[in-house]
């Protein structure tokens, strides 16, 4: 049986606790580059693979050293700051047209980059946690997962939105030096803490 009470309390937690995250960000960028829908679907799947692991894993995933888990981070995010940084312009005309973009690469390319980014993030941490206090799997994962697929959408469409009035070599210096920062702070919170 599905409580609405504990699906809704975990929606409305990992939903806030996602939204300033690289998800939004990773959408973002994502969205301005492929078709929405293409995006969303490789997206979604990632999200739901980690809210089974997180979910199924319970609080064992609380017990991995956050040093460890800054670290890599840290790591991850500088990678996805040079790729960006390092990539040659394209002509934005190219980037606008789906039909030269397969489903399964652009699906694959945003599962990729969400199973990734978002192992051992907080949400997932959260989520582990949440399962094990409620025990109630089912109303825990669905709650999750929502929260996560919405704030995923919200990114997709405004890349979308903000591609048709920013150009994207701007939009793809401004994700770089976030992803940059972000690496940086989480690099330093690995050493301080």
């Amino acid at each position: 049986m599905i409580s609405i009470t504990v699906t809704a309390l975990v929606f409305g937690v990992i939903f806030l606790a996602e939204l300033p995250d690289k998800t939004a960000l990773a959408g973002l960028v994502l969205g301005t580059r492929y078709r929405a829908s293409y995006v969303f679907v490789g997206v979604a799947a990632a999200f739901l693979l980690h809210v089974v692991l997180a979910v199924a894993a319970g609080s064992v995933l609380t017990l991995l050293p956050q040093q460890i888990v800054s670290a890599l981070t840290g790591v991850l995010f500088l990678g996805g700051a040079a790729v960006l940084l390092m990539k040659k312009d394209e002509d934005e005309e190219d980037i606008k047209k789906p039909a030269d973009q397969s489903f399964w690469k652009v699906a694959s390319t945003g599962f990729m980059l969400i199973l990734v980014a978002e192992f051992g993030d907080l949400t997932q941490i959260m989520t582990a946690n949440l399962a094990a206090r409620y025990h109630d799997p089912i109303s825990v994962g669905l709650g999750a997962v929502l929260g996560l697929w919405a704030v995923a959408g919200l990114g997709i469409v405004g890349g979308k939105a903000l591609m048709k009035r920013v150009p994207l070599r701007l939009i793809t210096q401004v994700a770089a030096l976030l992803m940059l920062a972000l690496g940086v702070w989480s690099l330093y919170e690995a050493v301080s803490g």
